[in-house]
């Protein structure tokens, strides 16, 4: 009797070698979860302004974020209270990646960097061309890919009538 509790043991342990364990990283998964978030990112601004970032930033004490044209980094509350306030000022914004790097950690976090082309178009009709070099951390929280921290920078800024 012990014998047959032994084999089944064995043969529970050795049939059970090939399913893939879920702490097994799997970069490639989370380079493209990552990617269509950001993707996503751009398209929901597009579509719904600035306010539609709230859906992907991070709301945890542990965000932050150093926008361009500012030398500190910035709470969540902050980031949110000046995105609310520019979302008013703007009529469509239009931005996609000209460069992207994601650079996976682990199954839960990854950090990126990358060149946000695009332009703003605001109240008063003004269009500014714009692009920014932008670098962060990824966070996989219950809702989905979360912008944990980061920093971007204005590179070049042109507006026209």
């Amino acid at each position: 009797m012990k014998h047959i509790g032994y084999i089944t043991i064995i043969l529970t342990l050795v049939s059970c070698d090939g399913i893939k364990k879920s702490n097994d990283f799997d970069k490639v998964a989370v380079v493209d979860d990552v990617y269509q978030m950001l993707h996503d990112y751009h398209k929901d601004i597009s579509k719904k302004g600035l306010t539609a970032e709230f859906k992907y930033l991070d709301p945890s004490p542990d965000f932050f974020w150093v926008p361009p044209g500012y030398n500190t980094a910035l709470s969540y509350d902050s980031v949110k209270s000046i995105l609310e306030t520019n979302a008013k000022a703007f009529r469509s914004i239009e931005f996609h990646w000209d460069t992207l790097q994601i650079f996976p950690l682990s199954n839960e976090i990854a950090n990126y960097s990358g060149i946000v082309g695009g332009f703003m178009i605001d109240t008063a009709g003004v269009k500014s061309t714009i692009s920014i070099i932008e670098s962060g951390t990824i966070i996989k929280r219950e809702g989905g890919w979360k912008l944990l921290s980061g920093q971007s920078a204005t590179l070049n800024t042109v507006s026209e009538k």
